[in-house]
């Protein structure tokens, strides 16, 4: 995947998984509620992932761009 990619599906996973907690909150749904913290960390990991190989990449061009001059 790409680091885009990877950011956007983060950002859906950590925002699908709060809402799950907070719907798990609301009705007392324990298990729900688990489930959505769960998928809100996953969501915050592969956002991080994402972000992480966008700085890399950001990286390689600078440096790619320093050899030059």
């Amino acid at each position: 995947m790409g680091a885009m990619t990877d950011k956007i599906k983060g950002a859906t996973n950590e925002a699908i998984g709060k809402a799950k907690r907070s719907l798990g909150d609301a009705t007392g749904d324990e298990e729900l509620k688990g489930e959505g913290w769960k998928q809100q960390e996953q969501g915050r990991a592969q956002k991080a992932l994402g972000e992480a190989a966008a700085d890399a990449k950001d990286d390689e061009k600078r440096a790619a761009a320093e050899k030059k001059s």
